[in-house]
């Protein structure tokens, strides 16, 4: 199998990394934390600017008609640089739901402001009690004349405060767990009736707790058929995971390569700490686990697009497991090999170590995931 880039795929991950590397270094970022939204509204701009955010819609909508490899190409960049902005959030899940299940309409008028950087998504769908279940849903949504009426709480929702539109998930139909009756809305983040509160996460990335208190959605703005959604919800998921695990793993060589650059550096009893073969192997053994995690994340970006929902499933969770594993392993390693500095802001090995936690917990953490693959016929069947 050929795991070579195109040429234009080449181009478009010198053309990312060539960005961030001019535009996004420690200092800067700590720049874009400091400012009221915690992250930037010129470098999303510029993200615009170059098509990222057009890259994966359609080009019969105004995008570039890209696939999961070139995702994986830009989310690998953004974990080198630690990028704060709502990449994710927007294109990735936001997006993802509207190019799945938006009418020629909805695409019509929402795809192009968020190809020139005008529109930012969120999509609302954990709850406080739902954990990985993404079945597990109580907000509801009930019949209000040619309308529908929205009440319940939401719970970390990936830049919630700064979205324009929400995508609401809601429960039209069944009980609290049952995979019939989901449906999705979009909600204007400023109708009457929604309240937002916005915090810093672990990785200093941005979330919001959002309450919707009897919304009122029209009809011309539910996604998909009501009360059938959650396949989509779970195959949008599956493509985030899989943005995810490139994400980390771009994260995870940076780590390991500023970790190798102070071994080099950094002299205890006279000589650099890097000549001290057990530090060496330390070093090793990250990079080992690196590889490991980059194979898995290919697997990934190529199972993303699997229409059979238990091979997806099964193939993203095992993705999932190797990336969760790798992460602690290389982040831990970053920090104590860094020593006492390592736990400091100053230090840019905690602040990766953060993300891949938070990474690692995203959608479902290690254990979750290896249950769902130990509850299926495995990766490989017998």
């Amino acid at each position: 199998m050929n795991f070579d880039l195109t040429d234009e795929q080449s181009m478009l991950k010198d053309s990312v990394e060539r960005l961030l590397a001019e535009r996004y270094d420690f200092d800067k970022r700590k720049n874009y934390l400091a400012t009221a939204d915690g992250w930037s509204r010129d470098m999303w701009q510029a993200y615009a600017e170059m098509g990222l955010l057009g890259l994966p819609f359609a080009e019969a909508d105004g995008g570039l008609g890209g696939g999961p490899v070139d995702t994986m190409i830009i989310m690998e960049a953004i974990g080198r640089g630690l990028v704060l902005e709502p990449y994710l959030a927007t294109v990735v899940l936001g997006g993802g739901l509207l190019r799945a299940a938006g009418s020629a309409k909805q695409r019509s008028e929402l795809i192009p402001a968020i190809l020139g950087g005008e529109l930012l998504l969120a999509f609302a769908h954990a709850e406080a009690h739902s954990r990985y279940d993404l079945a597990d849903v109580q907000t509801t949504a009930k019949r209000d004349g040619t309308g529908w009426i929205l009440n319940g709480k939401k719970r970390f929702v990936l830049h919630g405060d700064v979205a324009q539109k929400l995508v609401v998930s809601a429960r039209v139909a069944g009980n609290r767990r049952d995979r019939n009756g989901l449906a999705l809305f979009l909600v204007d983040a400023d109708a009457q009736g929604v309240s937002r509160r916005g915090y810093f996460t672990q990785d200093r990335l941005r979330a919001a707790d959002i309450e919707l208190s009897n919304v009122r959605v029209e009809a011309e703005n539910v996604l998909g058929e009501p009360g059938s959604s959650l396949p989509l919800i779970e195959r949008v998921t599956d493509e985030a995971i899989a943005a995810l695990c490139a994400e980390a793993v771009g994260a995870m060589a940076r780590a390991h390569e500023i970790t190798v650059e102070y071994l080099k550096s950094r002299k205890q009893f006279g000589v650099t700490i890097g000549s001290f073969q057990a530090l060496q192997h330390r070093a090793v053994d990250m990079l080992v686990l690196v590889e490991q995690a980059r194979s898995m994340a290919y697997f990934a970006t190529m199972m993303a697009s699997e229409t059979d929902a238990e091979e997806r499933s099964k193939s993203i969770s095992a993705a999932k497991i190797q990336i969760g594993k790798s992460a602690k392993f290389v982040g831990q390693q970053a920090v104590q090999l860094h020593g006492g500095i390592g736990v400091t802001e100053e230090c840019h090995a905690g602040h990766y170590f953060r993300r891949l936690s938070m990474i690692e917990v995203l959608f479902g953490d290690t254990d979750h995931h290896l249950a769902n693959l130990a509850r299926s016929t495995g990766l490989v069947s017998a």
